[in-house]
Parts: C-alpha cells; sequence; structure tokens
C-alpha cells in the first residue's frame, strides 16, 4: 500500500516532519522498523514528555481522541509459554483483553503486560509504546477503527514525541492483523 508523504502538517498544535529525518524523536526499533517498511508516510512532531499521557497530551495539543490511539502489551500463558500481542486501539475505546484478545492470543487468561517487562521486551518507553518495531514474533492486533481513522496519532516509542500516519498503514506492519472490535467504548468519564 503506497501513501503519500506529508512534509510539515499540522495537526492540532502538532508541527510534524517525516520520521526518517529525526531519529533523535524515535526509539532506537522504531527508527530500525522505519529504514525497512515500506510506508513513508510517517511523521513525527516533538512533545513535552511530561504530556505523554494520553487525556493530557489531547488536551494540550488539540488532538481529539478519536484521532489518538494506544498500543498497549497483553500476556497469557499456555503451557506454561508466554505469548505477547500488541493491540493497537482508539483513546475513545477499551481493549477486549480477556474476550477477542485472550481468544486471539489462545490463552485460558489475558492481562496488560507489567510495565517493567513491556519496556524491556519493546526497548521502548513506558507511555510511548509503538507498533512500529516491536518484536517479530508478536501479533499486532489492529482495532478496525483505528485502521479508518484516516489520519491518526500513536506513540513514537519515546515519550518526548508522537508519530502521525494514515491509520490504514498500520495494517502493513509486519505481524499486522486488522481485528473487527478488538476494542469497546470507553465508559463515559
Amino acid at each position: 500500500m503506497m501513501f503519500h508523504v506529508q512534509h510539515g502538517c499540522v495537526l492540532g498544535k502538532l508541527t510534524t516532519e517525516p520520521a526518517r529525518d529525526r531519529a533523535d524523536l524515535l526509539a532506537p526499533p522504531v527508527v530500525e522498523a522505519l529504514a525497512t517498511w515500506s510506508v513513508d508516510d510517517v511523521l513525527v512532531a516533538p512533545i513535552d514528555p511530561d504530556l505523554a499521557d494520553t487525556a493530557a497530551f489531547c488536551a494540550a495539543y488539540d488532538v481529539g481522541m478519536e484521532e489518538s490511539a494506544n498500543c498497549v502489551v497483553v500476556a497469557g500463558k499456555r503451557e506454561g509459554v508466554t505469548r505477547y500481542a500488541a493491540c493497537v486501539i482508539l483513546a475513545t475505546t477499551r481493549a477486549d483483553v480477556n474476550g477477542v484478545v485472550r481468544r486471539m492470543l489462545d490463552v485460558r487468561k489475558a492481562s496488560f503486560a507489567p510495565m517493567a517487562e513491556a519496556v524491556e521486551l519493546t526497548g521502548m518507553e513506558y507511555g510511548g509504546i509503538t507498533p512500529i518495531g516491536l518484536p517479530a514474533e508478536w501479533p499486532v492486533l489492529v482495532d478496525s477503527r483505528v485502521a479508518a481513522t484516516a489520519r491518526v496519532i500513536i506513540g513514537s516509542g519515546i515519550r518526548g514525541s508522537k508519530i502521525e500516519l494514515p491509520g490504514a498503514a498500520l495494517a502493513d506492519l509486519p505481524g499486522a492483523q486488522i481485528v473487527e472490535d478488538l476494542a469497546k467504548a470507553a465508559p463515559a468519564a
């Protein structure tokens, strides 16, 4: 799938530039993955790392929660072996961890991976984990609502920046699967 590269775009209060030109704003596994990924329309913008958490980020940078996606690492055990998956969901939703995700991992019980484990296994900062550059053996489960979003904001592997790209581009990630109803609407705050 080919996407038109946009340069110097502004979404909300973010000023983006091509991610491949700003390795300083990406975690090392993300830099490595972008070097071989066929999608060119990947932008990055610096942010205040103290505002990396989704709600604070969206409020500070005028980005809609429906344009912001989270990548969560889920784990479950089967026959003594831990199985991992990354779930990419819109900020307006919550991953169906013990329904859809558990069945897709083929485990009895699934839960969010502990923070230290997720950070160690991904080589990324907690609060900045992104589906780009994850371990090759992990499935990347992308909620269909994310894939249907024209431009989506995701983590960059660090807390000091965010990536912007077409939601549909996430289907081109290694191990990616678009999943209907991977997430459920989040309860109203």
